[in-house]
């Protein structure tokens, strides 16, 4: 059995070999419809590949146009997740109350209000992330399963030549692997997305509201923080697409050997098998710690700037509270919102690495969408019975 190419080096995604000079197909949007290209190589994994920014926001806006038959659900979701976000500043809020009126000024009447308070506020908030967890959960399982159905009955429609260049290990892998990193970036992103955005709205109110020269002072750090998330995420994206090719690969051989077991006994190449999949699933695991290593680099670089803003805030609203000019309570109520502001930018980085891998994989997917059968039949022909 002669090796097969698993869709590296100077081939596509599909193991073809990518033609010199060419652009392929271009990237559908969802407003015109898909405007599609006979050559697999087309728009989708090529956007992708070369990384442009404007690329990855159409391909991103495919994906979402699946959203569009669960807009109401996605927007019950999005009220929950209001819900949640001004939660969380509350709690902040009620930092400040709790420390000087209960603990300074010992008052009996609102040691009675505010626990009350406190714990109607995380009952309401655990009500309400359960509610909105589980709407977006269920959308992002009905999208998945609608564009595998879309996939599936799509590479139903194509010609056998189309099987006969692609292997069928990648052509599993379009549909099970690269289909379930875009659930990912469809779902878990968009939620952590708007859940992150409103909560980081409702807690600068706060820390404004609390003390506006020291909320300068603390959001100095934040471009700082934002930087380690767009400078790895377009190397993430790189990555990912060379990971998803690399496994395609991988499936690929896995259904061949497999399925032609006696061939392999018959020629006695049970080595040459071994030693084939050793040498792809080593590659694999190289580029999966490439992936590792970005992931882990951002959130803590992301931290070390934010601690630069959060030492500076500590020195100068400790100064203040030591000159009489703010409260302990005032303090550590800003203190709270800013600690619970710098978790959902951090959270960024994480969103940023699901997002590229999405993208990556539904360039991947959309590439065999936009492929055209060989043969295609007339609107107007009439059905055989």
């Amino acid at each position: 059995m002669q090796p097969r190419d698993d869709g590296t080096g100077d081939r596509g995604p599909f193991g073809r070999r990518r033609e010199a000079g060419g652009t392929g197909g271009n990237v559908p949007g969802t407003a015109g419809g898909p405007v599609r290209d006979r050559s697999v190589g087309g728009g989708g994994g090529d956007a992708c590949a070369g990384g442009r920014w404007g690329m990855g926001v159409t391909v991103y806006r495919r994906m979402l146009a699946y959203v569009r038959p669960y807009r109401l659900r996605l927007l019950l979701a999005m009220l929950f997740m209001i819900v949640v976000s001004s939660f969380r500043g509350a709690i902040a809020f009620l930092v400040k109350p709790a420390l000087d009126d209960i603990f300074i000024n010992k008052d009996t009447t609102r040691l009675a209000i505010i626990p009350v308070l406190i714990l109607g506020v995380y009952l309401i908030r655990g009500v309400c992330e359960f509610a909105q967890s589980y709407l977006m959960r269920g959308v992002g399982q009905r999208v998945i399963r609608d564009i595998r159905d879309h996939l599936y009955r799509h590479m139903q429609s194509l010609s056998l030549s189309f099987y006969m260049k692609h292997p069928t290990g990648v052509l599993m892998s379009r549909v099970t692997n690269d289909v379930g990193l875009m659930q990912g970036a469809v779902t878990e992103a968009v939620t952590s997305l708007i859940k992150d955005v409103f909560t980081a709205l409702f807690l600068v109110g706060v820390i404004f509201y609390r003390d506006w020269k020291l909320a300068l002072v603390g959001l100095v750090a934040f471009p700082l923080a934002i930087w380690p998330i767009a400078r790895f995420g377009q190397k993430l994206r790189r990555t990912s697409i060379r990971t998803q090719e690399v496994t395609g690969g991988l499936t690929s051989h896995l259904q061949e050997t497999i399925s032609g077991a006696k061939l392999v006994k018959s020629f006695g190449a049970e080595e040459y098998e071994v030693d084939r999949f050793t040498t792809r699933n080593a590659k694999l695991f190289r580029l999966s710690m490439k992936v590792v290593k970005v992931q882990a680099m951002t959130s803590p670089l992301s931290e070390m700037f934010a601690g630069v803003g959060a030492a500076a805030v500590i020195f100068y609203g400790g100064y203040s509270v030591v000159n009489g000019q703010s409260t302990p309570g005032n303090f550590f109520s800003f203190m709270a919102a800013l600690f619970m502001l710098y978790e959902p930018i951090k959270s960024l980085s994480r969103i940023n690495n699901v997002i590229q891998q999405g993208i990556a994989a539904a360039g991947r997917v959309f590439e065999v969408l936009d492929t055209l059968p060989d043969v295609e039949e007339r609107k107007d022909a009439l059905s055989l019975e």
